[in-house]
């Protein structure tokens, strides 16, 4: 039997009127953690970054400004829980009356679906951006994932996979269904994008869980090698600066396609800085290091961040980074500029 749900929520904005916002649509809400103040710390850069950079990514270059700036008071939005009733979930989206949810990219892009012959009831804990990037999936939605077990029945469209990820949810004690097309009777989806303390604990929590067992010896600093993995930022002089980290600091390197989840832990783990290119293979380094630890990241000039930020303030971590020249398909970052930024969070540091 066929659904047109795609076509009647497409008609209304072809009239000018705006889509309605998938909670609206809920039957039920409720309060996991309530909007509260939350100490966000500054990052840490050398005074003249802000003229090296060319462009911002994932925002304008006063929210880079505002991150780094840092809040002590700053107001942190509510946890919020949604219940759903009625909901298809086709295609990678999710589809209500009047409303819908991507999660993930079309393969197709018809009016109209098959409605799903399977039912069920269950809470999703994963997101866009999770299933986009790996930084994403392990420091957000595995973070949700307590409240998607403690709701009923996680569920997730991801497909099981090997390396990294499937170490990963072992270690936290992951074990939702896996779903394809399906019509959900109930469906529960939460709002957890906000750094209170709620959500802070349960980073901590989950840090535990990786490092549960472990016999965690001091390491000087860990510097995370990105090479040509994920999006491309290739940093020309990535050896040299892993190099030269280990001869003067004592750093150890990991490279991601040689490290599996537990060696990666163990080293991260008895670390206060981690190094290495923005990118998500630095979310091994946020998920293991403990709290009041620093993450230095090499950026091009081109694409510069603070969204990894966003992170280790969950994770009470300190931010920092180095603006380097050239573009995302290949920058350099001088030596100078990252010794005098290690000198920065030594200070900090005390």
């Amino acid at each position: 039997m066929p659904s047109f749900r795609p076509l009647m929520n497409r008609l209304p904005r072809l009239f000018g009127a705006q889509p309605r916002a998938f909670a609206d649509l809920a039957v039920e809400r409720w309060e996991i953690c309530p909007a509260e103040a939350v100490n966000i710390t500054p990052g840490i850069w050398l005074p003249d970054q802000i003229e090296h950079i060319a462009r911002t990514e994932f925002g304008d270059l006063p929210d880079v400004l505002g991150q780094m700036q840092g809040d002590p008071e700053e107001m942190t939005p509510a946890t919020m829980g949604y219940r759903f009733r009625d909901v298809d979930f086709v295609d990678g989206v999710l589809y209500a009356r009047g409303a819908e949810r991507h999660l993930r990219e079309r393969k197709g892009a018809g009016l109209t679906y098959p409605r799903p012959e399977r039912s069920l009831s269950g809470a999703l804990y994963e997101s866009w951006i999770g299933n986009r990037w790996f930084g994403n999936w392990l420091l957000n939605d595995c973070l949700a994932y307590p409240l998607a077990a403690e709701a009923g029945r996680p569920v997730t469209s991801a497909p099981a996979r090997g390396g990294h990820v499937a170490r990963y949810e072992e270690l936290l004690g992951m074990r939702p269904e896996r779903i394809g097309n399906v019509h959900f009777d109930e469906l529960i989806l939460f709002d957890d994008l906000h750094n209170n303390s709620n959500r802070q604990a349960r980073a901590q929590a989950n840090r535990a869980r990786i490092m549960a067992g472990r016999d965690l010896q001091p390491v000087p600093g860990v510097f995370i090698f990105r090479g040509a993995s994920g999006d491309a930022r290739i940093l020309d002089n990535e050896a040299e600066i892993a190099e030269r980290l280990e001869a003067d600091y004592g750093f150890r390197t990991v490279y991601i396609d040689r490290h599996d989840a537990d060696q990666i832990a163990e080293l991260v783990g008895g670390t206060r800085l981690i190094v290495g290119v923005e990118g998500s293979q630095l979310a091994h380094g946020v998920i293991g290091m403990a709290p009041g630890g620093t993450v230095l990241t090499l950026q091009p000039a081109d694409r510069v961040t603070t969204s990894l930020k966003l992170l280790t303030d969950c994770w009470r971590q300190n931010y920092a980074m180095v603006v380097g020249d050239g573009t995302a398909g290949g920058f350099r970052v001088e030596w100078d500029q990252i010794r005098r930024t290690l000198d920065m969070i030594s200070d900090r540091n005390g």
